[in-house]
């Protein structure tokens, strides 16, 4: 009987996995499809930022809400409403006829994927209670997590390669159904045990806040970043997060603890985390298009050659435990840190001659291994931290500084090249003879300026390819010189603040059984009966599994 109930633990944590797959794949499959994008849909690179930040925006936002609906509905019920909606959405969004369309139904993706992440993490550490097997079980969901943003450009590559970009998103629709049908088999229903009253001011005021300073920071370039609109509009996007933060001290049921930032190892890891995704997104943003507008690579020739990144993510993932388990895991994530700041430091000295052999696939593995030694170190140094109770409002936690990392790093590494992009193509052609408003439109995107370069005059064509590639370098060098200050930095911050870090801490006794039983699901959380908690038991969040009837 022991031996059933561990193996379901583990087919259920595949199904979770798998889930977990379909709505993490979404943050980067577009990045392939945004040079298409910009030609069919018209889009500049404040557009282009957009498609990408709409989805990582909201499912940040509301994430913690995701949580939340989870605990007082049941994890497993949100989940299969979350891929559901996921599924439908995907099919508005593959029927969008301009850019508005598409931005608002990566934004409706976005939302119901805020139901599905937090629930998957919640149910794994649910479920898993022996310290050990935890371990392993939040090891290879970070690494799902890191393995399907690296992937996302090759399968959307391949998609191009064959279909039309709505493909992107029509082949939500399958991966779904299938989800639906493994979580249905193998997933166990949970109801809450306590539930808080819900916090709409914080979640307002968190939207709100985040959304601002993204748009600001996306929008600053082409506004200016000295100007009054972009300044005030940092100012009050930090003015309503910080009344976000002192309305949250003063709830006795926030929907973010923020004091669970008094804790160094929670605060610390968290921030390494957010850095390395911050790191991820906007390298993907990045380098997609560098292989398309420099190399001159198709949708599936760009993709597959981001695959060594999910590769060695895969791999080192597992060989990151270990060493977290061998080590510690301070000695791993600083090491994880570094290791991303070198791989940028790589993508820094390249230039547009830099052969894809040479450099860029040692700078990519670099940075794969830093992702995988800081992803699940630092999410197991999250739940170590916490005593049982809390280990709800840590894993909503430690999902959301995965996707504000993402947006920001988007946002961020996205405006620094969009600035050095449109200042200096515009200098660049100047002088070129070229009408103004073709210059104009060479300085919306880099691939409206190679566009432009296919479309004048012989003569003119490789001296305003040249220009935009050239300036496009400049501007990719700026970025990536940031990502490994920032990084660099956590590596430096993380050696200071996780000294004597013990992992472990507050994890679970080492037991062969845990508090819930894993039996054959019935109906989506179908009320069976009172829970039964076994003698002894020690609760590892706010949910609890329910038994079906018919089960002693």
């Amino acid at each position: 009987m022991r031996t059933g109930r561990m193996g379901s633990r583990w087919w259920a944590l595949g199904a979770l996995s798998f889930a977990e797959l379909l709505v993490m794949i979404d943050n980067t499959i577009v990045n392939v499809a945004l040079p298409t994008l910009a030609r069919d849909l018209d889009a500049g690179i404040s557009g282009l930022q957009w498609i990408v930040d709409a989805y990582t925006l909201v499912f940040a936002g509301l994430l913690l809400t995701g949580g939340y609906l989870g605990d007082r509905f049941g994890h497993r019920r949100m989940l299969l409403t979350g891929v559901v909606g996921f599924m439908a959405v995907s099919i508005l969004a593959a029927s969008s006829q301009n850019l508005g369309q598409l931005i608002a139904s990566r934004g409706g993706l976005g939302l119901f994927a805020a139901l599905v992440f937090p629930a998957t993490l919640a149910i794994i550490t649910t479920i898993f209670v022996d310290a050990r097997e935890r371990a392993t079980a939040v090891g290879i969901w970070a690494a799902v997590s890191g393995v399907a943003v690296a992937i996302g450009p090759v399968l959307g590559g391949w998609l191009l390669e064959h279909f039309s970009w709505t493909s992107v998103f029509w082949v939500n629709v399958p991966f779904g159904l299938a989800a639906l049908a493994v979580i249905l088999a193998v997933v166990p229903g949970t109801r809450p045990l306590a539930v808080p009253r819900f916090d709409a001011v914080g979640v307002g005021l968190s939207v709100a806040g985040l959304g601002l300073l993204t748009y600001t920071l996306i929008e600053a370039p082409h506004v200016g970043w000295g100007e009054v609109r972009t300044v005030l509009g940092i100012v009050a996007a930090l003015s309503i997060l910080s009344v976000f933060v002192v309305t949250q001290l003063r709830m006795a049921h926030p929907i973010l603890d923020v004091r669970l930032f008094a804790n160094r190892q929670f605060a610390t890891a968290a921030g390494m985390i957010s850095v390395a995704f911050f790191a991820l997104f906007g390298f993907i943003f990045l380098i997609t298009q560098f292989f398309q507008a420099v190399k001159g690579y198709g949708p599936l020739a760009a993709g597959v050659r981001t695959l060594p990144f999910a590769i060695v993510m895969a791999v080192l993932s597992p060989v990151a435990m270990a060493l977290s388990h061998r080590f510690g895991p301070r000695f791993v994530a600083v090491a994880g840190a570094f290791l991303m700041s070198g791989g940028f430091a790589l993508v820094e000295i390249s230039s547009r001659a830099s052969g894809y052999w040479e450099l860029i696939v040692w700078s990519m593995s670099l940075m794969a291994a830093g992702l995988a030694f800081i992803s699940g170190p630092c999410t197991q140094l999250i739940m170590d931290a916490l005593r049982p109770e809390q280990a709800g409002a840590g894993s909503a936690v430690n999902d959301t500084t995965r996707e504000i990392g993402g947006t920001l790093g988007v946002a961020v590494l996205g405006s620094i090249l969009t600035s050095v992009y449109v200042a200096g193509i515009g200098d660049r052609l100047s002088d070129s003879g070229l009408p103004r408003e073709v210059v104009a439109t060479a300085g919306q995107s880099v691939m409206a300026g190679v566009e432009v370069a296919g479309r004048v005059p012989a003569a003119m064509s490789e001296t305003v390819r040249v220009a935009v590639q050239q300036v496009f370098m400049d501007g990719l060098h700026n970025a990536v010189w940031a990502a490994v200050v920032i990084t660099a930095t956590a590596g430096v911050a993380a050696v200071v603040l996780l000294r004597g870090t013990v992992a472990g801490r507050h994890a679970a006794p080492d037991s062969q059984e845990g508090p819930f039983e894993t039996h054959p699901p019935q109906a989506p959380d179908a009320p069976q009966g009172a829970g039964v908690r076994p003698q002894g038991e020690v609760a590892t969040s706010q949910i609890e599994r329910e038994v079906p009837a018919g089960t002693a």
